[in-house]
């Protein structure tokens, strides 16, 4: 008798959905979320526990402080980043023919993103892995496990809860969790500051430096379209 492999389907979609702006609608719509992805069991119990008590929390909150949460964890600090190209190349120059070849990747499978939308934003690397049959899913979330555990250590380390979202999704693609010590960030002014022409060093996403990222591509995926 085999054992039943989880699909990735609506998991992958609940996780990128919770990782979104916690606006108003996202908000509303979390609970129903975490349920489908519950339904699918590919989330151990434990993990499911926690981001429904993160769910829960949004509910009780006030709204603007869990959007202003957002903002301070992920858009003040290379660390916590959810552009994952970012802790790969930095500034680099390197990040711009990887974020075509991997939008490449999107339009080979007949997926198209909104204007405003990077390929590396790990939402959209989600949707896309929850369009794709199981094994390439994993494989894919397998090629940026290295990135995913470098957020993770930088989340914990800010105590916070959306490093169970970034865990579930290790957990759900059959990956170990294993948070990573993050490197020390500059000052806000360093890091916003303009890059030297022609200059720049990648950052390293893990303790043991820049490792390569590299995609799966399917051509003949169902074109199913990138929310």
């Amino acid at each position: 008798m085999t054992m039943r492999t989880p699909r990735l389907t609506y998991t992958l979609r609940a996780l990128a959905f919770l990782l979104r702006y916690p606006d108003a609608q996202v908000r509303a719509l979390a609970p129903q979320a975490w349920q489908a992805m519950a339904d699918e069991g590919a989330v151990p119990r434990a993990r499911l526990q926690r981001l429904q008590a993160l769910v829960q929390a949004w509910q009780q909150q006030d709204g603007y402080d869990v959007e202003a949460a957002y903002v301070e964890t992920f858009d003040r600090g290379r660390s916590t980043s959810l552009y994952l190209f970012e802790h790969v190349h930095g500034d680099a120059r390197e990040r711009g023919p990887a974020m075509i070849d991997l939008w490449q990747t999107y339009e080979a499978a007949g997926l198209r993103l909104r204007s405003r939308e990077l390929p590396d934003h790990l939402p959209v690397l989600l949707e896309f892995a929850s369009t794709q049959p199981p094994e390439v899913a994993r494989a894919l979330v397998g090629e940026v496990a290295h990135i995913l555990n470098a957020i993770i250590g930088a989340l914990l380390r800010r105590h916070s809860r959306y490093a169970d979202v970034l865990c579930a999704v290790l957990e759900a693609c059959g990956q170990r969790v294993q948070p990573a010590e993050p490197h020390p960030e500059p000052a806000l002014d360093d890091s916003w500051a303009e890059p030297a022409a022609f200059g720049g060093c990648p950052s390293a996403a893990s303790a043991g430096g820049e490792q390569p990222v590299q995609f799966v591509r399917r051509r003949d995926a169902a074109a199913v379209p990138i929310v």
